[in-house]
């Protein structure tokens, strides 16, 4: 990967977890395993935690996104049901992915499985300021489906 790099501690929480990695120079987000002690099997339209094996700190200033991997989804019908995830600076607990099964069949998650991918991203704090009214904006209050018409 180009430009500037981050420094993100990563603990093994299990001897057996395999550490995010990207798979291709470049790749936005670093692919993310299972680690389990024997296979999981979601049924249509179920969701389940699969655990990772190990836990991030993430400097201040920044997230991890946690996002589905295209091919899981293309192939299978699995994504990442709250995508995209969001990890904390301040989370230091198991990095967990939460899949679902949008599949008409059963899907098998197996240990080592790369099953979601990481993308790290900077964030800005703000400090919200009431105000009776909002300044006017071309769009207005126009909402779901009001822009392109």
């Amino acid at each position: 990967m180009s430009g500037d790099t981050v420094r993100v501690l990563i603990t093994r929480l299990d001897p057996r977890s395999r550490l995010p990695s990207y798979e291709s120079e470049g790749a936005a987000g670093a692919d993310v395993r299972a680690c389990l002690d024997g296979p999981l099997t979601l049924a249509p339209g179920a969701y389940g935690k699969i655990p990772t094996g190990f836990a991030l700190a993430i400097p201040a200033g920044f997230e991890a996104q946690v996002r589905p991997r295209s091919g899981l989804a293309a192939k299978n019908g699995v994504t990442v049901l709250n995508s995209p995830g969001t990890i904390d600076s301040d989370y230091r607990g198991e990095v967990q992915i939460i899949l679902i099964n949008h599949g008409r069949e059963p899907f098998t998650v197996t240990h080592g499985e790369r099953i979601a991918q990481l993308v790290f991203s900077r964030v800005q704090a703000v400090n919200f300021e009431e105000t009776p009214s909002l300044p006017p904006s071309s769009r207005g209050t126009g909402g779901f489906g009001s822009t392109g018409v």
